[in-house]
């Protein structure tokens, strides 16, 4: 069993002036997505378990080769994130199951040695709906500077019995950071880094 996927789109933004400054370096983000047959469109499923398992390993694997060469280097990739956006004719729960599987995401995170979780999406809608990737920095999730978002669309996808599976990533966080990382507020808050939510 394998996914039908009928194209991958790139997205890929250098910005070299945000906020009325240059930016040194430029700040890049860029994305894969794939463009994939639901298999469980226009009907309910109980078991989704035996695609996720098929498809989880060959999109992680196709994604991931494609984002480290955008990138450059497996080094190169500061913040990461994934997504899904399921057509109209699928659940909310069919975006979900394609990229929240270690068999997908597991490709990307060990492909570049990261530590913190794929921050993500999961949503439904038409051909041209946006596509929402959140990031964060692949090894320290407070680290603010590299809470991004990237954002973009594809005209023709997703059809309604389709879904869109989408890496991302960023080779650094906003040119010009300037609102600390979540540390200080724990500290100031007189809360334990290791209980942020002192429960």
């Amino acid at each position: 069993m394998q996914p039908d996927i009928r194209k991958i789109v790139t997205y890929d933004e250098e910005v070299l002036i945000e906020g009325f400054r240059s930016a040194d370096p430029p700040w890049r983000m860029f994305g894969v997505a794939a463009v994939v047959r639901n298999p469980w469109a226009g009907r309910y499923v109980e078991d989704l378990k035996p695609e996720i398992q098929a498809y989880g390993p060959v999109l992680g694997q196709l994604l991931t080769e494609r984002m480290i060469a955008l990138a450059g280097s497996r080094d190169a990739i500061e913040a990461y994130g994934k997504a899904a956006v399921v057509g109209l004719d699928g659940e909310i729960e069919h975006a979900s199951g394609l990229i929240h599987t270690l068999r997908f995401g597991n490709c990307f995170r060990e492909a570049v040695g990261a530590k913190s979780y794929l921050a993500f999406t999961n949503t439904r809608g038409p051909a041209c709906a946006p596509i929402m990737v959140p990031l964060m920095d692949k090894n320290d999730a407070g680290r603010r500077s590299h809470y991004l978002t990237l954002q973009f669309s594809i005209p023709d996808a997703p059809r309604a019995d389709e879904v869109v599976v989408v890496l991302g990533a960023a080779t650094g966080g906003r040119p010009h950071h300037r609102i600390g990382d979540r540390y200080q507020d724990l500290k100031d808050l007189g809360h334990d880094l290791d209980n942020p939510a002192a429960v």
